[in-house]
């Protein structure tokens, strides 16, 4: 992930919406193309084989955008699945695999600990990189996110589980993502932040200026279950790059 402007992460559930937005990245707009399900969670995951065909048409019509892909909302007890799962889009063409990392701080982030030394074995091993995602419903563990850096994973995220609670900033403290911000960078890791984010919270988004911003509630009409619309997508784009050019004048 290149560093540079506020890049934008969308996720899309079908081959046409992730052609919505491949057409949107080709005219300035998104930046990540992130394969999910979300009526199956907050990091629901699609089939790999159907992973791997959307992949395929992608490259195909010749969309260079990096491509992610989430293996599920599962528990941290539930190594074995999280392992098989993470192999099982190894050889689907993407680019980053995310998963989810339970970050409350306590007995949550000592299970998250463990889930991601067993996750830097394969990350360290050549091919498609793993991208630890930050569940901060419940606090977010700056220890963790240490962890993960000394582990050498070079990109994390923070996310929440519960959309219905409200966005990101409705559950985590600016402060506490802000210092998540600057840990990350400090240790040469690309940073992401996303979670229910609609355009209201654009201005915050720009000043705490992670490398990556991750939306699906924002450019659906409804929920985020609901189909990706291609006006919001646009409106968003440029709203989220205007609201980077205002912070950087202040």
């Amino acid at each position: 992930m290149k560093a540079g402007r506020l890049q934008m992460l969308v996720s899309v559930r079908t081959l046409d919406e992730a052609l919505l937005v491949a057409e949107s990245g080709a005219a300035g707009g998104a930046d990540f193309i992130d394969l999910k399900e979300p009526r199956d969670g907050a990091l629901g995951g699609l089939p790999p084989a159907t992973v791997l065909a959307i992949v395929a048409a992608l490259r195909a019509k010749g969309c260079g955008l990096p491509v992610s892909a989430t293996i599920g909302d599962l528990p941290m007890h539930a190594l074995p699945t999280i392992l098989a799962r993470v192999a099982a889009l190894r050889d689907s063409g993407v680019d980053y695999i995310k998963v989810g990392i339970e970050a409350a701080p306590g007995p949550a982030a000592a299970a998250g600990g463990a889930v991601l030394d067993a996750l830097a074995t394969v990350h360290a091993a050549p091919g498609v990189a793993v991208v630890p995602v930050f569940m901060a419903d419940a606090g977010l563990d700056l220890g963790l996110l240490e962890h993960a850096l000394a582990r050498n994973f070079g990109v994390c995220m923070v996310d929440t589980a519960d959309k219905q609670r409200g966005s990101l900033f409705d559950v985590a403290p600016v402060d506490t993502l802000h210092r998540f911000v600057q840990a990350a960078r400090a240790a040469g890791a690309r940073v992401g932040l996303a979670g229910a984010l609609r355009l209201q919270h654009l201005p915050l988004l720009a000043e705490l200026a992670p490398d990556f911003v991750g939306f699906r509630s924002a450019v659906c009409r409804g929920d985020r279950r609901a189909a990706l619309d291609p006006l919001l997508l646009r409106d968003l784009s440029a709203r989220l790059h205007a609201a980077e050019t205002a912070a950087l004048r202040v």
